[in-house]
């Protein structure tokens, strides 16, 4: 790992906001890409899932799901099942960043893709009738049209339209088809 790069890390836990921010951002846009360092990283990352702070619970899953792309051992298939459980974290900001970047790792492979299919179909389904399960399912729909944007998997496409179907509250399917095209940058029914 670089300089820089081990420099973001530390400025990422800066009692500074602002620098923390820039930290963060700035590790999410090198992230973009493939980089060589994932493996110096995953294993803390890994274990900071379960860590007692929230947003260390967060950045970890993002930052996995991001690191997908970066991972020609194939290790998020093994792990992919931990870094979904934050989907479901106890603290709603904590979860909810997990599953607005889940589809990340979708990006990383046919293998990966499937399981974040299965996991946001999941989400979606367990949802209903909660608390906040009108945001996850609209979480949901963004992921899957973020997911298609970057990939123009016709699978995706299929399956982020069959779960519409399930939705049995006209208003809610109305929003969910509303995130969908606004995720994917089309109309609702591409």
């Amino acid at each position: 790992m670089d300089r820089r790069t081990k420099a973001l890390f530390a400025d990422r836990e800066s009692p500074d906001r602002e620098v923390a921010y820039q930290a963060l951002e700035s590790l999410w846009e090198l992230t973009e890409e493939p980089v060589d360092w994932a493996y110096e990283v995953w294993d803390q990352l890994l274990s900071d899932l379960t860590h007692r702070e929230g947003s260390t619970r967060a950045f970890s899953a993002q930052l996995l799901t991001r690191l997908a792309i970066s991972d020609p051992e194939g290790r998020m298939l093994s792990d992919f099942p931990k870094v979904a459980a934050v989907m479901e974290d106890e603290k709603p900001v904590t979860a909810r960043h997990t599953l607005q970047s889940l589809w990340h790792v979708g990006l990383a492979g046919l293998k990966q893709r499937v399981l974040v299919l299965e996991a946001l179909e999941t989400r979606f389904r367990t949802s209903g009738g909660t608390r906040r399960g009108s945001v996850v399912r609209r979480d949901v729909m963004t992921g899957l049209g973020q997911l298609f944007q970057a990939t123009n998997d016709d699978q995706v496409k299929a399956r982020a339209h069959a779960l519409l179907d399930e939705e049995s509250d006209e208003k809610e399917r109305k929003k969910q088809r509303a995130a969908w095209k606004k995720a994917k940058g089309g109309s609702p029914d591409d």
